[in-house]
């Protein structure tokens, strides 16, 4: 492999473990595109809040739901300040779809296997030029079980919640540490043992614990990791 190539780089990990800053920043340094398969799973999530189809205790109208995913649209624009915001049906919704209303549900909405498959297939087509960076809960297993260099990421439930906590205060949002902290919890517990698509390490993974290493720390290692890649070397 020579460094005109261009490969695949999968970053899978827990909720709030960083993966998505993280692959964002090495998609900016490397000149990828980044894809936040994230992001796509919140705004089927923020969908089925707007439609109502979410019941007062956090249930899903799943056949409601499924049949209304022909009709979802999702795609990302670019940002003059470099960044790129997540379209609904041609809509903004960045700033709805973190919001913890959206957390909350949107672990029950991806492990509906419909919604897996179909953005499973959106975003394999957004990966067909290859070029990228995706991140999510099983992009090295199952959307793109072959890309050459897989991440996966994790850090304590704690350390999460509290960057997860201290990133929706500085976007004002009123919520407390302790809310944040079960919301990750729980979607730990869904996103693990779900029968579509679970969260786990691919065999081909490397793994990195991110709870103690700073952002320049943890950019150095990745874009170590790519350029092994590239150059054929072995990235673990």
């Amino acid at each position: 492999m020579s460094k005109t190539d261009k490969i695949i780089v999968a970053i899978d990990g827990f909720s709030s473990s960083g993966k998505s800053t993280m692959a964002r920043r090495l998609a900016s340094a490397v000149g990828y595109r980044y894809i936040d398969s994230g992001a796509m799973y919140r705004a089927v999530a923020l969908y089925a809040l707007e439609n109502a189809m979410v019941g007062a205790a956090g249930d899903v109208d799943v056949a409601a739901l499924v049949a209304s995913l022909p009709q979802i649209r999702i795609d990302f624009e670019p940002q003059a300040d470099g960044t790129q915001h997540t379209m609904l049906n041609g809509r903004d919704v960045e700033a709805d779809i973190r919001q913890l209303r959206v957390s909350n549900v949107v672990s029950p909405v991806a492990a509906i296997p419909e919604v897996r498959h179909s953005l499973t297939a959106m975003q394999q087509q957004l990966g067909e030029g290859r070029g990228i960076v995706m991140d999510g809960r099983d992009i090295g297993t199952t959307v793109f079980p072959d890309a050459e260099l897989k991440i996966y990421v994790d850090a304590s439930a704690q350390t999460r919640a509290m960057r997860r906590f201290k990133e929706l205060v500085e976007k004002g949002s009123p919520v407390t540490y302790e809310d944040v902290l079960a919301n990750v919890l729980h979607r730990d517990s869904i996103d693990q043992n779900r029968a579509e698509s679970p969260l786990r390490r691919a065999d081909d993974a490397i793994s990195l614990d991110n709870s103690e290493m700073t952002l320049e720390e943890q950019d150095a290692w990745l874009i170590d990791k790519f350029n092994r890649v590239i150059s054929g070397q072995s990235a673990s």
